[in-house]
């Protein structure tokens, strides 16, 4: 999908075909801003260390944490050190840490202190000057959205968001992106104001899965899909994302925001797009971008949102063996909170290949177990030349993509039984990535940690894609808050009565990954 690193273009010591080192990052370095929360600590400054590990960081790199702890340099290293011992997915080596730890620094302060922020330019060029970093920082805000302006301005208030140059400075925004339209649009209009847009890199860690690039590639790469990759042969599509654990800590981010805003509006809505796009020109961001974007714009709800849309709460039960509090239960929230803990809506594409298809999402937290995955359930035979008795047993063809956690793709069909009789049962064909690849998987922000480096867009919603979302998901949100309160579902089950009604209605019913 990305050209090759200019590190190498040209390089006449390089054997064209060696496919070993594609794309290593130049000369730069990250500024992580809430460097202290568990974000950072679990998972961003370990996909700094494989990175490195990996040998796909410069030399030079410089790791710069801004917090308001009272930390000295030795401190964050210190810090770093213990998070990616315990999260970093590649082994720990002592000279890679070593090189690494010779550029982190850390900055205390706050958001709003002017102060901080000209440590943090005098921090930037003393690296830049150490390390070579060629002026080039990427700005992590791994903070909550109600800081993101706060933030960006300050960096253009204190010089921070301009390289001098052919030098780049670059912000990375993790979601949730605005809580409806207009939020999202004054969100992006703040930060453009800083940033140009292609400088912009709004992460969705599902997009840095590699089954989720693996969409593309099962599509696009092999010729046998397309043909019934449309209204003629697919009967529905089901897109799932599971988690077996309830809301733990977070009440405070959670309450409010709810399943639907945190999961559907940019995850699934993501994988929907992927899943529904034509083939695009190229790979590059550009063409991917205008593919998903005719997608959600044909996007269409239901004209009874009280039918086809739910939401639910876990309520208090039994699961794994353990005794678990319901969503109103729980440390911080309010008794009488309206909040989706569920969601599960029905949507069609208003488009030539996929009209009259519904696509059928949901989402939950406490649910049977945890899972992602794109069911593509195709129309049934229209002439079976078998006995009645002989096909009980046999359902729908159905291509599965699972994203998380055992990856792969299952292709489920009917196959004769042995025996004497003619009788036809459905078996399922799997394809896992741990058995056929030698090289494991990398962490999500691995890779896109490094394409915010290397500049590459194609694995980032653009402000288009998130400003449709919030197009679709807007009026299922206000449906929702004029109408009753979310349905009840016992820990450790799918979800609520009514989502299974939901598809029951249409005569089809959910898939039990």
């Amino acid at each position: 999908m990305a050209t090759e690193s200019p590190a190498y273009a040209g390089n006449p010591l390089r054997d064209p075909l060696d496919r070993r080192l594609p794309r290593i990052a130049g000369p730069s370095g990250l500024v992580i801003f809430g460097v202290t929360g568990d974000l950072s600590r679990k998972k961003l400054m370990p996909a700094v260390y494989d990175l490195a590990n990996r040998g796909l960081l410069p030399p030079g790199f410089a790791l710069v944490g801004f917090a308001r702890r009272d930390w000295a340099d030795e401190d964050f290293a210190q810090v770093v050190h213990d998070a990616v011992k315990e999260h970093a997915r590649t082994p720990f080596r002592e000279e890679v840490w070593q090189q690494l730890a010779e550029g982190m620094r850390f900055v205390p302060g706050e958001f709003d202190d002017d102060s901080a922020f000209e440590t943090l330019k005098s921090t930037i060029e003393d690296l830049d000057k150490a390390r070579g970093t060629g002026g080039n920082f990427a700005f992590y805000l791994s903070v909550p959205p109600k800081f993101f302006a706060n933030v960006v301005q300050q960096l253009k208030k204190h010089g921070l968001s301009q390289g001098t140059g052919s030098s780049w400075r670059r912000a990375v925004i993790e979601k949730p992106f605005g809580h409806d339209l207009q939020s999202a649009q004054e969100l992006n209009k703040t930060v453009h104001d800083v940033f140009p847009p292609n400088e912009v890199f709004r992460i969705d860690h599902y997009l840095g899965k590699e089954t989720v690039q693996n969409i593309l590639a099962l599509r696009f790469a092999n010729t046998m899909y397309e043909p019934i990759w449309n209204r003629s042969y697919v009967d529905h599509v089901q897109i799932t994302m599971a988690e077996d654990i309830g809301i733990g800590g977070r009440a405070g981010y959670y309450d409010g925001i709810g399943a639907a805003r945190d999961v559907i509006q940019n995850h699934l809505l993501q994988l929907l797009a992927l899943t529904a796009m034509e083939e695009p020109g190229s790979f590059h961001p550009k063409a991917l971008t205008a593919e998903k974007l005719k997608v959600l714009g044909a996007v269409v709800l239901p004209e009874d949102l009280g039918k086809y849309t739910v939401r639910g709460q876990y309520a208090h039960a039994w699961q794994g063996g353990e005794e678990v509090l319901g969503y109103l239960e729980e440390d911080g929230i309010d008794p009488k909170s309206k909040t989706d803990t569920y969601a599960a809506i029905k949507v069609e594409i208003n488009n030539r290949r996929w009209a009259g298809v519904p696509f059928y999402l949901r989402t939950g937290k406490r649910l049977g177990r945890r899972v992602t995955e794109i069911a593509v359930v195709f129309k049934r035979a229209p002439y079976l030349p078998f006995e009645s008795g002989a096909t009980e047993e046999l359902g729908q063809n159905a291509l599965v993509i699972r994203v998380q956690p055992d990856e792969g793709v299952t292709v489920r069909f009917g196959s004769k039984v042995p025996g004497t009789s003619t009788e036809v049962r459905d078996v399922s064909m799997d394809f896992a990535y741990g058995e056929s690849f030698t090289e494991s998987s990398p962490e999500a922000y691995e890779r896109l940690i490094l394409d915010v480096l290397l500049g590459d867009a194609n694995l980032f919603p653009r402000h288009q894609e998130v400003e449709l979302s919030w197009t679709i998901l807007d009026p299922i949100e206000q449906h929702w808050d004029k109408h009753g309160k979310p349905a009840q579902y016992a820990s450790g089950t799918w979800g609520p009565a009514e989502a299974d009604e939901m598809l029951a209605r249409d005569g089809r019913s959910w898939r039990r990954p």
